[in-house]
């Protein structure tokens, strides 16, 4: 696997901190920083999420992303699967992540909550990457419900 990410700047300029991705899959990813009300020249812009919102996200793909293909491996008639992360940061440099909650919404005919509950449970013990380097630094906590489709 790799990445090779390019500060941009702000719309082309040297100055800002834009940044694109570019995936070894062949994929493009745009990141910003938060602005600086202090010294602008070294803050975003706000034109993309922050490489911490990324991860974040990153995070979030990867488990949902378990928890469809199990429970459709499992001949669940899942329809829709969404997670929400709420995360904390340290204060202090590096501000790892401390804490993040995933909310877990998953959309089926016939779904049985203790299927939906394994597979979160599977993500996180043995299949996500993400949520396992996270959790080096971070209390990961899980909720979920099941609607009916």
């Amino acid at each position: 696997m790799e990445c090779t990410v390019s500060w941009t700047g702000a719309l082309g300029t040297r100055s800002g901190m834009g940044f694109v991705a570019e995936t070894g899959s062949g994929h493009t990813l745009v990141m910003d920083g938060a602005p600086d009300p202090v010294k602008p020249e070294n803050g975003g812009m706000n034109l993309a999420p922050r490489p911490m919102e990324t991860l974040l996200a990153g995070a979030g793909g990867c488990t949902a992303y378990d928890v469809v293909l199990i429970l459709k491996r499992g001949r669940h008639d899942v329809r829709g699967c969404s997670v929400k992360l709420d995360a904390e940061r340290a204060d202090v440099d590096p501000k790892v992540f401390t804490k993040i909650n995933m909310h877990f919404t998953v959309t089926g005919k016939g779904v049985p909550a203790t299927a939906v509950e394994r597979a979160i449970a599977m993500s996180h013990d043995k299949y996500c990457s993400a949520s396992v380097m996270l959790a080096k630094t971070a209390e990961i906590t899980t909720s979920f419900e099941v609607l009916e489709a």
